[in-house]
């Protein structure tokens, strides 16, 4: 039996914000090390022997990040599925079956959240040959972790009777919502209580045959989006009818609380999910004497226990203790380490408030580089834009402005009209409105220009493309 890592990368994080973004969640940031959390899951898994590339599922907004992230580490996956919509983790997981089923009739499915931190990648592999036994027989193993506190923002399972001749995998006896303090209290002196990690191991098939037991429009419904799906590019794109007629339930209601097959696998393995600021505070605390975490263009002085992040601009922090900050480009939180779950209150105000700062970041990630917003009034904008080498933007054009480039480095080809013209450093164009144009980068460098958008509507909406090499016209 082959193992495939299945790598959930959907959600957008709102609890980290405003470094987690709709558009730029925190999978797909480099929160704990120098690589995003999603590059952190699939090395994990890769460097074990006889396991398969993974299989990643995704959201469409997110398809061409997951993809150069990968490429970055050297990482070819054995496919990335895109979600038409987020429908929780059971279709997720069962159109992943699906797909793998249609590999290899034998697939081993490990099932991991992009965005949790494991320290112990060791004690992991440890836990997951031991669950590879137990799922050999038909078993659909979960892995436990062992809690080190009476936590209250997991659920727990309480494991049951040992699994006989595996001493140290369990038979599951209940799964617990998240308790209250007390609760928990009690679940830590009693013992056989693990916290919820969100991470499966079971045979594609087995899976769903449980599945179309229990939860069947799931299976009939995932099932029939990857028969109907469709390849873009290095995509396999989900059918989007076909998907969102699934219910949207997670693994454990659909399954896992109800199947007779279902054994934990204790895993002390120094994890966390990270589902919020001061839950990343104590992931990286370490050894400093005075339990503080920064990271960028940090000042601090007589400060304690606190998590103070800096992304674009110098942060001092005078005299304080167990506060998190965290300062953007566009934002700034300010937030004791103790209030910190209320964070997704500031994003449904920002909601509410029809403003896009819980939405992107000022820097907007394209497959073919990104743009950068620097200035912006009534009926004019600025932006920094860079191009890699190679690539090109979409054919278009705009209803309701025209646009000013100005080359700062690199090569420029412009297409404007029927006018194909190579622009060099600090020569300009200008492109009236409703004139189809294109940029593109045919040199080596990355290319940066500055464009000024001038008209009576400058979002991003206002962009009818006509050719594009990523398949989005």
């Amino acid at each position: 039996m082959k193992l495939y890592p299945v790598i959930l990368s959907g959600g957008a994080g709102t609890r980290l914000w405003p470094l987690s973004r709709a558009v730029l969640p925190k999978q797909l940031l480099p929160l704990v090390s120098d690589k995003t959390m999603l590059q952190e899951t699939a090395l994990r898994v890769c460097a074990w022997p006889d396991v398969m590339p993974p299989l990643i599922v995704c959201g469409n907004e997110h398809r061409f990040l997951v993809a150069e992230q990968m490429l970055e580490i050297g990482v070819t996956p054995t496919g990335i599925l895109l979600e038409p919509a987020g429908r929780n983790t059971a279709p997720a997981v069962a159109a992943a079956a699906s797909y793998l089923l249609a590999i290899d009739p034998e697939a081993v499915m490990l099932v991991l959240p992009a965005d949790h931190v494991i320290n112990d990648g060791k004690a992991f592999a440890d836990a997951v040959a031991l669950a590879k036994n137990q799922v050999a027989d038909g078993a659909l193993a979960t892995f436990g972790v062992v809690p080190t506190a009476p936590e209250t923002g997991y659920g727990y399972i309480h494991a049951g009777a040992a699994v006989a001749g595996a001493p140290h995998c369990f038979s599951v006896n209940r799964f617990v919502e998240k308790p209250d303090r007390e609760k928990a209290e009690g679940f830590l002196r009693e013992g056989g209580y693990y916290w919820n990690s969100g991470m499966f191991m079971f045979r594609a098939n087995a899976f769903l045959e449980e599945l179309r037991t229990y939860q069947p429009a799931i299976a009939d419904a995932s099932a029939a989006a990857v028969a109907m799906g469709a390849r873009d590019l290095d995509f396999c794109r989900l059918d989007e009818d076909a998907f969102m007629a699934s219910p949207s339930d997670s693994i454990d209601y659909a399954v896992m609380e109800h199947t007779k097959r279902a054994v934990v696998v204790p895993a002390d393995i120094g994890w966390s999910d990270v589902g919020s600021w001061s839950a990343l505070w104590e992931v990286q605390k370490g050894d400093d004497p005075l339990g503080n975490v920064q990271r960028g263009d940090v000042y601090l002085d007589n400060v304690k226990n606190s998590l103070v992040r800096a992304e674009s601009r110098i942060v001092a922090v005078v005299g304080v203790e167990d506060l998190v900050v965290v300062e953007t480009q566009d934002a700034v939180l300010v937030a004791h380490k103790d209030q910190v779950q209320r964070v997704k209150q500031v994003v449904d105000h920002l909601k509410s408030k029809d403003r896009t700062e819980h939405l992107h970041h000022t820097r907007v990630y394209r497959p073919w580089g990104f743009y950068e917003g620097i200035d912006s009034g009534e009926r004019f904008q600025v932006k920094r834009i860079t191009v890699k080498p190679g690539e090109k933007l979409s054919l278009q054009m705009h209803h309701h402005r025209a646009e000013h480039w100005v080359v700062v480095s690199g090569t420029a080809r412009v297409t404007c009209g029927d006018t194909v013209s190579l622009l060099a450093e600090n020569q300009s164009t200008y492109i009236p409105i409703g004139v189809n144009h294109r940029l593109e980068n045919p040199g080596k460098v990355p290319l940066h220009i500055i464009e000024v958008q001038s008209g009576s509507y400058l979002g991003e909406d206002d962009i009818v493309r006509f050719e594009d090499i990523y398949q989005r016209a």
